[in-house]
């Protein structure tokens, strides 16, 4: 649209310069007549006397300015149009500089985006991943705050266990002790009496017998010291005893009586061997008890 009222503007100048030249023509030969008629004023006559040669002049004159006009025209057409050549180039070029401008921009402005959103990617992922080692490490101490308590507890039983060991091993020591102690008394009676007061075989069966018979009897509250009880034994040869009952003279209750019969059924068989030339199938034990 440009280009074409350039032209046009251009055609209108060359016209305007060619209707200017013919009308210099036009008014540079109004006044040439070439065959005036003669004007008789009195008797005198004039004569007018026409140089073609200067009317010639005029006209080539006058055609050379038409064409040099024209020619003006024609360069200043040229350089109008070289003009807006260049002003299209230009306006092109910075046509060209904007969009490239804008396409610079735009390609910052997607960069910055880009740049952004990657930001946003790794400050989210960095979040997630803090998140996770948060959770990681609540985790972990949760796991070791159940092994603490765990360990805590089983230290606990463990120390309760060994407590309840060593109160044990006290008192088995200490039953140990007084078993040992009461068979070293034992012992120690029993050896005094086969040093001071047991000379014969039947005599060592009868402690053997007293013996046995006070290891198995369970002295009632009401038996005294001084406690004297002849029992008789019934027995068949290897020792088992038959029958035990209290004859002649006893000095304790009725339960002290029990008590006596029944550590002899207790014991089921009373000693034999060693005593095989000592043994009788009926005996009177006498029992005795002086208080420990």
């Amino acid at each position: 649209m440009y280009e074409l009222w350039a032209r046009t503007r251009a055609l209108g100048l060359s016209l305007g310069v060619h209707l200017l030249a013919a009308m210099l023509i036009v008014l540079g030969t109004m006044e040439w007549q070439p065959f005036k008629p003669p004007r008789l004023e009195g008797l005198s006559i004039e004569a007018v006397i026409v140089d073609t040669a200067a009317i010639r002049e005029r006209r080539d004159q006058a055609q050379r300015e038409v064409e040099r006009a024209q020619r003006e025209a024609e360069q200043a057409a040229k350089r109008e149009t070289a003009r807006e050549q260049r002003e299209k180039e230009l306006a092109a070029q910075r046509e060209r500089e904007k969009q490239a401008k804008l396409e610079a921009e735009r390609d910052k402005a997607r960069q910055q985006r880009e740049e952004q959103q990657r930001l946003q990617q790794l400050r989210e992922k960095q979040e997630r991943e803090r998140q996770e080692q948060l959770e990681r490490q609540q985790t972990e101490l949760e796991q070791l705050r159940e092994q603490r308590e765990a360990a805590e507890l089983e230290r606990k039983k463990e120390e309760e266990r060994l407590k309840q060991l060593e109160a044990r091993r006290e008192a088995e020591s200490e039953a140990r002790l007084q078993a040992e102690a009461e068979a070293q008394r034992q012992a120690a009676e029993q050896a005094e009496f086969r040093a001071g007061r047991l000379a014969t075989l039947q005599e060592q069966y009868y402690l053997a017998i007293q013996a046995q018979v006070t290891n198995n009897w369970l002295r009632p509250s009401t038996a005294r010291p001084g406690l004297r009880c002849t029992l008789r034994i019934i027995q068949i040869p290897g020792g088992e005893v038959i029958s035990a009952t209290i004859v002649g003279s006893c000095n304790g209750d009725e339960a002290t009586r029990r008590s006596l019969v029944a550590a002899v059924e207790r014991a089921g068989s009373l000693p034999y061997r060693g005593f095989e030339d000592a043994f009788e199938r009926e005996i009177d034990f006498n029992f005795r008890y002086d208080g420990e």
